[in-house]
């Protein structure tokens, strides 16, 4: 296959390869890699009936669970353009990534028709598929009961395989294109930075449409078995870890502090499964890695990347996170993977070991680009290097480590102050459970550097926190403010939205 090689030809393949092994566990049946081939290949003549060629964007607007991977294999096999959504998104966001993306079907829950009949208010007409509908030519059952696939169409490599839209945090959401050939290797990464075994058992509690889509298809791919949960309920987490012996997870960081919190107030439940926990996404407070390495063992394996080249650019395996070795290793995000080469540049000079600089990457599966967008993926692929507009630095290892995003990077009186660096001595002050960094507007300064903190405790003040950073950090670097908050709003991919925690500020 090589260079040629299709999503279909390692996924599908290896879905039938793997025939009566238990392949899903959701919604309390469990479905053999035989039920999910079938399934499919009915579901892939549905929408070979309708129209869909290779190439075809489909939405898929569906809740995680056996509908959404049926879907996910079906498109594969007909070498269509998967667009997912993601349910928590608001009716006008997916509407807008409906029309944008020229979806030809979309496969949707019925408590979500409000957002294509939106769409089409925007010039959008898909045929739409309905899951929980009444029946009939245009619903779910009737597609899972269509004569099944015979013929699989001939597939370019170069045909779009996934236009997945980013978050949207600094303005409309952009379509990330990647084709067939990108995503076939952007598989095999996956499957050998994961260390995945068939014998595994993984859990993803987060929105498929996101990273642990991907995560999904390598699983498929090792024939391991999976279970998935519509969100993340700790009591189910714990259920699944105890009763279940559920040997992989994925978490962001806000879900694997929560795992540590009902650890430790619930002791008899078994942990002794776990054999990997992957987490990214977001930055994870060392205090709070220390913790769940005592609490774990070194089970721990972080990834860092972007939609423009998928969850896999660095990683920390799990022989970095180990207590008796170097904590300053604990904040990094790890080497560049076996298919990726990462730099770090200064206005397009290579930086040295420890100088601050954006991130940049080559990968077999970087985007082709934006959906419609030629001025932001010129901005974005140059000269070869995805930009990733994260800044960073190497260490003299080769390990990465972050310090901010480009547009998240405060300048204060003209200095710059780094987020990450200053969320990192917050988290380690006492009676401080999370904590978010962001710069506000501020009539003298430029800009001011603002900490949202939930507290641990109910006494803690904000002139304690402030006061505790005196020590390490500069005074403009210091928070000028610091807010205590119940929580800190998320995207629908569990990151922190930041631009709802500076919309939400009530100024000077």
């Amino acid at each position: 296959m090589g260079t040629d090689a299709v999503l279909r030809d390692y996924l599908l393949a290896a879905v039938r390869r793997h025939g009566a092994r238990p392949a899903l566990v959701t919604d309390g049946r469990t479905w053999s890699y035989a039920d999910l081939d079938q399934a499919a290949r009915a579901v892939a003549g549905h929408l070979q009936e309708r129209g869909i060629v290779p190439g075809d964007p489909v939405v898929v607007i569906l809740r995680n669970g056996a509908e959404y991977v049926v879907a996910d294999l079906a498109i594969a096999l007909l070498g269509a353009a998967k667009v997912p959504v993601n349910l928590m998104l608001s009716t006008d966001e997916q509407a807008y990534i409906v029309a944008d993306s020229g979806a030809r079907v979309c496969l949707v829950e019925k408590d979500r028709l409000g957002s294509v009949h939106a769409a089409k208010a925007l010039g959008a007409d898909p045929r739409v598929i309905v899951r929980g509908g009444d029946g009939g030519p245009d619903s779910w059952d009737e597609a899972v009961a269509h004569e099944p696939l015979t013929a699989e169409p001939a597939v370019p490599p170069e045909t779009h395989a996934l236009i997945m839209y980013t978050g949207g945090t600094t303005g409309r959401p952009k379509g990330v294109v990647h084709t067939q050939r990108g995503i076939a290797a952007n598989l095999l990464s996956h499957v050998i930075e994961m260390e995945l075994v068939a014998e595994d058992i993984l859990l993803l509690t987060s929105p498929l449409p996101h990273s642990a889509g991907f995560l999904l298809q390598a699983a498929l791919t090792k024939g391991a078995s999976v279970f998935i949960e519509e969100g993340f309920e700790i009591d189910v987490v714990l259920e699944r870890i105890d009763r279940d012996h559920v040997s992989y997870l994925f978490l962001v960081p806000t879900m694997i502090y929560r795992l540590l919190d009902a650890v430790t107030k619930r002791p008899d439940v078994d942990t002794t499964s776990v054999r990997t926990i992957l987490y990214g996404a977001a930055p994870i407070a060392v205090e709070r890695l220390e913790q769940g390495l005592r609490t774990f063992g070194p089970v721990f394996m972080q990834l860092y990347a972007q939609s423009e080249a998928p969850n896999f650019l660095t990683r920390l395996r799990r022989d970095d996170h180990r207590l008796d070795r170097a904590t300053h290793r604990l904040s990094s995000c790890g080497q560049a993977v076996a298919m990726a080469q990462v730099e770090v540049h200064d206005d397009g000079s290579v930086c040295g070991p420890g100088e601050v600089g954006e991130i940049v990457a080559r990968t077999p599966y970087t985007m082709e680009g934006y959906l419609n967008r030629e001025t932001e993926t010129a901005e974005t692929l140059r000269d070869g290097w995805l930009h990733t507009g994260d800044l960073g630095y190497l260490d003299n290892d080769g390990y990465l480590y972050l310090v901010d995003r480009k547009k998240d990077m405060i300048i204060t009186g003209g200095l710059n102050v780094y987020c990450a660096e200053v969320e990192q001595v917050l988290a380690r002050v006492p009676g401080v459970r999370e904590v978010a960094v962001t710069g506000i507007p501020h009539p003298d300064w430029g800009e001011a550097v603002v900490a949202f903190v939930v507290p641990d405790r109910p006494d803690i003040g904000a002139e304690e926190i402030r006061s505790a950073t005196r020590g390490a950090l500069t005074s403009y670097k210091r928070p000028k403010e610091v807010v205590i908050v119940p929580s800190l709003p998320t995207t629908a991919v569990g990151k922190i939205d930041k631009k709802k925690l500076r919309q939400g500020w009530g100024g000077w």
